[in-house]
């Protein structure tokens, strides 16, 4: 038989695509900003070839960049292959704002640019390099599909392309390493491998039993404690959070806002109040919300909003790109305007979903899903969303404490981007990188036009919570739009 080439999606990879449609992209992006000196020529323009020469020298660190979507026949599942019509050029996109550029202008664009669906019959990728920045500055936009990398993931893949020293490209004298697209299977040869992966299940889940046969006592007790962390999972998809403005359906247009603090003083409030860095981030959230809310004439002591938190289950050894999440749900304390009690408050919520089998209910979803079809966990996220299990989605990834450099430009900003699911109107991320934290705010355009609004509370709310720590607040950086 001819050699050949594919991958299959995980159940939670897969879950990505069957949620996306025309309204919901499932996209994660950030906004890089760059000083755009060290790539500028001598003739005063960029030096976008030198950029696409420094992802080619490293694309082989990540196959799944050449690598776009197929489908088998019948079911329908969709695996990776090899991509014979890779063109780099299409990927990496070369674009200005009118100069000088404001940041509001780059707000505006990358907004657009996040409105747009990737194309499936492609990788699922693209690179938007922007120059026009004032201050002699430049952008890099990135989306990247959901299905192929989760937040760390991307963290992970910014360490490889970048460095942590501000080289000027002199190592890329040597030429990209050769690549040749591994032949992609035939409709026939994908069915045969379906049919037998299926008619293995049952031998591969009873030799996993037969494994623990000799701990019988331990395997009913780990048996219990999965029954009862996927019940407990399904109990709490049951119980909607309220109604609010930003639970409504959503349109395919989106804006895009960010805000940026000192991370030396979150963690230094963390010092003095207690908690983690991301129940301080919560605390400024739930802060910020309410007054949000409450200007929209709500009643916030009344309301019950909870925040969907990924986290990271991405072991040391996994190398392979995808997603390696489970879930937490919290309940924000948006009434409380106190910002030491609401810390305190929300520090008790994170603890208590910690100790609860949330996150191991998900995870054994997940793999029911890997073992059976993706169809049960994209249902299970769909009746999440109907039942309106939480608000909104809020996602805190580490980036590196140092500063990266592309050709010998520094990094000097990075805003993420998380996607927007069914009748969900915001999604904030948080990347941390080189002693500050980026905040990231994605936002229906027709739901959420005064976004601006919740960004500015954002910083009220994290100097009232420093006020309340009794810290040297370090700068804030300033909203340009």
């Amino acid at each position: 038989m001819a050699y050949s080439f594919y991958e299959r999606l995980t159940a939670l990879d897969d879950s990505f695509l069957e949620l996306e449609d025309a309204n919901t992209h499932m996209h994660i992006g950030s906004v890089g900003i760059f000083d755009a000196a060290p790539v500028t020529r001598a003739d005063g323009c960029l030096d976008i070839d030198g950029i696409r020469n420094l992802m080619e020298v490293n694309l082989h660190r990540v196959p799944r960049y050449r690598q776009r979507l197929a489908w088998t026949p019948i079911a329908k599942n969709p695996v990776w292959i090899d991509d014979a019509r890779f063109n780099l050029a299409y990927h990496i996109r070369h674009t200005h704002l009118p100069r000088p550029g404001d940041d509001r202008q780059l707000k505006r664009l990358a907004g657009r640019l996040m409105s747009q669906q990737l194309d499936r019959g492609k990788p699922l990728w693209e690179m938007w390099v922007v120059e026009g920045l004032e201050g002699n500055r430049l952008a890099i936009i990135t989306k990247i599909h959901h299905c192929m990398i989760d937040g760390v993931g991307s963290a992970e893949l910014m360490g490889s392309v970048m460095r942590a020293v501000a080289d000027d490209g002199r190592h890329l004298d040597r030429p990209a390493p050769r690549w040749v697209p591994r032949p992609a299977p035939s409709p026939r040869e994908l069915l045969a491998a379906e049919i037998q992966r299926r008619a293995r299940e049952p031998f591969a889940a009873l030799a996993a039993l037969r494994r623990t046969a000799v701990h019988p006592f331990a395997t009913a007790g780990a048996a219990y404690e999965a029954v009862q962390s996927v019940r407990e999972v399904i109990g709490a998809s049951l119980h909607a959070a309220s109604p609010t403005p930003l639970n409504v359906e959503i349109g395919p247009h989106r804006r895009f806002d960010w805000f940026d603090m000192d991370l030396g003083t979150v963690k230094a409030v963390k010092a003095s109040l207690g908690g983690t860095v991301n129940d301080v981030v919560l605390a400024i959230l739930s802060g910020a919300l309410g007054r949000f809310l409450r200007q929209r004439g709500l009643d916030v002591a009344t309301l019950d909003v909870r925040a969907m938190l990924p986290v990271n289950v991405r072991q040391a050894a996994d190398r392979d790109m995808g997603n390696r999440v489970a879930t937490l749900v919290v309940r924000l304390p948006l009434e409380e305007r106190d910002p030491r009690r609401r810390l305190e408050r929300v520090t008790v919520e994170t603890q208590s979903a910690k100790r609860s089998r949330q996150a191991a209910g998900m995870k054994m979803i997940e793999e029911i899903g890997d073992r059976t079809s993706a169809s049960l966990l994209v249902q299970f996220a769909r009746l999440a969303a109907r039942s309106r299990t939480f608000n909104l989605v809020v996602t805190n990834v580490p980036g590196p404490d140092f500063p990266v450099h592309v050709l010998g430009a520094p990094m000097q900003a990075c805003y993420p981007l998380v996607p927007l699911f069914q009748n969900q109107a915001l999604g904030v991320a948080l990347f941390s990188y080189a002693g500050r934290l980026y905040w990231g705010f994605n936002a229906d355009w027709d739901a959420v036009p005064d976004l601006h609004d919740l960004v500015e509370g954002v910083g009220t709310d994290f100097d009232r919570l420093v006020d309340a720590a009794g810290v040297r607040s370090e700068s804030t950086a300033a909203m340009a739009g």
